[in-house]
């Protein structure tokens, strides 16, 4: 600053001024009351002043060189340039996440978790996060857009189907070149994949009991379109929410499948019934079988024994004709008269010694009491 003791100020006048001001301070008395407050212009100027030192120096010298940058300024400059660019050029990413680093527009590498450089504005940096799950609900109670979710199944009966499918990305690279509009090409090829597996099957067993089997399916076959695509995208899992009939019919849907429970029930009382009788039937068939083969066995066995004993007898009668025929005679009136009660009276004694009237069958009785 230039020295102002001669000038009187830095106008080159106003000397007086400057006396006006000791005279005043002159007559301030010391020590009483609060002592001025800086004036903040002053506190700015002097601000200005120092920054002006520090960027080019001499800024307030007649204003001369007033317009020039000197060393200190020029670091400063470049110190914040370079911190700016480091900025930009260091980045951290977390566990789950990958990056794709572009050079000029174009594939460079793939950055890991950690500290990574990518030197700014050469190389750009796209953060991905490759491990959380992203959902893309298709039907009537994902999107709004019903008609995505009313299928033709393979008996020609209309099911509506709300689905989810849950992926994540597995390939940074081509999750980003080679898709142009990744979600949308998800719910495309999810959605045609199953309308394909629906179109195969029938309406009653997505209904009732094949929803894990046609999951799996599904999954199987987006996943296999999408690495068709090199799409970088890897499918978690299926959640079949919902598969009813259209709202529109779906009380006379639901009125059908009562009747075929109703049918069913009914069908296997019948067959159970049938079952019962058949069973009680085949018992008692079994049951005449073997009595009749009994019976048949006895028979024979009793005509056998017959045939035996009078071949027996034959042999005997052909040795001794008169003493087996006597002999036969004697067995056979023994056989007949021999549970009969019988009073026999020699008629050579002339039927003497017995009683005319007495009862000869009270007679035989008391004898045998």
């Amino acid at each position: 600053m230039p020295n102002n003791s001669n000038s009187g100020g830095p106008w080159g006048g106003g000397g007086g001024n400057r006396g006006d001001d000791d005279r005043n301070r002159g007559q301030r008395p010391p020590n009483r009351g609060p002592q001025p407050v800086p004036d903040i212009d002053e506190l700015m100027r002097k601000g200005q002043e120092k920054l002006k030192d520090i960027m080019g120096g001499g800024g307030g010298r007649g204003g001369a060189d007033g317009g020039g940058i000197g060393k200190g300024g020029f670091a400063l400059i470049a110190l914040a340039a370079v911190a700016l660019w480091g900025y930009n050029s260091f980045y951290t990413l977390k566990e789950e996440e990958r990056s794709v680093e572009l050079f000029l527009g174009e594939f460079s590498k793939i950055g890991n978790p950690g500290l990574n450089f990518a030197p700014w504005p050469l190389v750009e940096a796209v953060v991905l996060n490759v491990t959380s799950e992203r959902t893309e609900s298709i039907g009537v109670g994902g999107s709004g857009r019903g008609s995505e979710g009313l299928m033709l199944t393979g008996d020609e009966n209309i099911i509506d189907i709300d689905f989810q499918l849950v992926w994540n990305i597995n390939d940074p690279k081509n999750y980003l070149f080679k898709l142009e509009d990744p979600q949308e090409t998800i719910r495309a090829v999810a959605e045609s994949a199953m309308r394909e597996v629906v179109g195969r099957s029938d309406l009653a067993p997505i209904l009732n009991r094949d929803r894990g089997a046609i999951s799996q399916e599904v999954e199987e076959l987006v996943q296999v379109t999408l690495n068709s695509y090199d799409s970088g995208i890897n499918v978690v899992r299926l959640n079949f929410d919902k598969a009813d009939p259209p709202a529109e019919v779906i009380d006379y849907f639901r009125d059908v499948q009562a009747a075929e429970q109703d049918r069913d029930t009914s069908e296997k009382r019948a067959d159970a019934y049938a079952n019962t009788v058949l069973a009680q039937a085949r018992g008692q068939s079994a049951e005449l079988l073997q009595q009749a083969e009994g019976y048949r066995a006895q028979v024979v066995n009793i005509a056998d024994g017959e045939a035996s004993r009078f071949i027996a007898v034959y042999n005997e009668y052909a040795k001794a004709p008169e003493v087996t025929r006597q002999r036969l005679y004697l067995e056979t009136m023994e056989r007949v008269l021999g549970d009969i009660e019988k009073v026999i009276i020699d008629e050579a004694s002339g039927g003497q010694g017995v009683v005319p009237y007495l009862p000869l069958n009270q007679l035989t009785s008391g004898g045998t009491n």
